[in-house]
């Protein structure tokens, strides 16, 4: 998604999706667009009246699809997911680093009001929600600028999954007919999704809130309608005011028990097995959990409530979830993890992503004179190059041994 991740999820947003991602992988993409563009008009031509029969003007159908061009790219994109695609320890590094934290306890107070209308609404605390709205567009910096319309005419007339997105393309034409959205702010993920958390057009249609009493959905242009719609997401999702999200356990040593954010049971039975709070306190009761071992039994362990399960729905990857969770603990003025990840070569920042980018571009890596923090196609390239001849693995990765080769040669 590139949001501050990538935007380029009851009703979930972006499940379909993401389960799609991965079957993408088995694809061959250069055939998931079977011929040009005529074959594309045909596609649209063909699915013109279905779509005006859903309700949208032929007016919007013709002025938005008369002279579109397909976009294959997205098909490649789909495969690159970084839920899916990165070590946890790097997924989080860049998303839950201080700048996001700072960047996010500033937008807390900045928009104080509007969190605490969308809190005393659906339910949902702000530091929740201002998490999700740091992790999806780095809190409105980053919404993504692929046009929604192309992107999911393209999916809806490619070869895998068209129901789903058939659905998110009349969708979105019903947001431009309704006039919620001037087609020239339209822009977004690959994947359809838009605006400051990254809704897709669907559930913007079944979900989005005027929070500011303008008389408009605008998740692009309006902070208070986007926090608001956000907390409206995640109590249709299962959200329980009052509940915590979950917590960091210490397991015992040579832990062999069951695990599974699904496998949900009493804090009692978790404590039987040896459990505590990472602290080394008692579990004292509390709603049924699950034990979550995103990095298996050597790395950070959490029990996690139905309301880890409601991020979750937001988009279905246990790393995001956890991304959205440990954000809105620090935000909450909370410590980060305790235990460490398990591995020698920890992620980075995106502050200390910036400054490799940097390094690269002073040895002569071509990057397009960006150091964004963002590590695309450019930047793995040139970090697989420059660790080949510094003698580290060319995996590509943006890690604490690359940034102290770099800086040290």
């Amino acid at each position: 998604m590139t949001s501050a991740n990538a935007p380029d999820r009851a009703a979930r947003r972006r499940v379909p999706f993401m389960a799609l991602c991965v079957a993408f992988g088995a694809m061959n993409t250069a055939g998931a667009f079977p011929a040009g563009a005529a074959s594309f008009q045909e596609c649209l031509a063909a699915l013109r009246p279905s779509i005006l029969a859903s309700g949208v003007s032929a007016a919007t159908f013709d002025k938005a699809t008369s002279a579109l061009q397909p976009n294959p790219d997205v098909f490649v994109l789909a495969q690159a997911q970084p839920e899916f695609k990165t070590p946890i320890w790097d997924y989080l590094a860049g998303l839950v680093d201080e700048e996001r934290v700072n960047d996010g306890r500033a937008m807390m107070q900045r928009w104080a009001q509007a969190l605490a209308t969308a809190q005393a609404k659906f339910g949902v605390d702000g530091a929740t929600i201002a998490a999700v709205w740091g992790v999806e567009s780095d809190f409105g910096r980053s919404f993504g600028t692929r046009p929604i319309i192309q992107s999911l005419a393209t999916l809806s007339c490619g070869s895998f999954r068209q129901a789903y997105f058939r659905t998110e393309f009349t969708a979105a034409l019903k947001i431009l007919d309704h006039g919620d959205i001037a087609p020239e702010q339209f822009v977004g993920s690959w994947a359809g999704a838009f605006g400051q958390t990254q809704f897709m057009p669907s559930t913007f249609l079944r979900t989005a809130v005027d929070l500011d009493g303008d008389g408009r959905k605008d998740l692009i242009n309006s902070v208070p309608d986007a926090l608001g719609s956000t907390a409206a997401y995640l109590r249709k999702g299962g959200w329980t005011p009052g509940v915590e999200w979950g917590f960091e356990v210490r397991l015992p040593q040579r832990y062999a028990g069951p695990s599974g954010r699904t496998r949900k049971e009493p804090m009692a039975a978790w404590a039987a097995r040896g459990i505590v709070r990472i602290d080394g306190s008692r579990l004292d009761g509390g709603p049924n959990a699950g034990l979550l071992l995103p990095a298996g039994p050597n790395g950070p362990a959490f029990l996690v409530t139905r309301n880890f399960d409601a991020i979750y729905s937001y988009n279905a990857a246990e790393s995001y979830a956890l991304a959205i969770a440990l954000l809105s603990d620090r935000l909450r003025g909370r410590r980060g993890l305790a235990t460490p990840w398990p591995t020698n070569d920890p992620g980075l920042s995106r502050a200390d992503r910036r400054e490799l980018q940097s390094l690269l571009m002073r040895r002569g890596y071509d990057l397009d004179g960006k150091a964004d923090g963002v590590i695309g196609t450019k930047t793995k390239q040139a970090i697989s190059d420059f660790q080949a001849k510094a003698g580290l693995p060319p995996d590509g990765r943006a890690s604490v041994s690359v940034l102290a080769a770099a800086r040290g040669r």
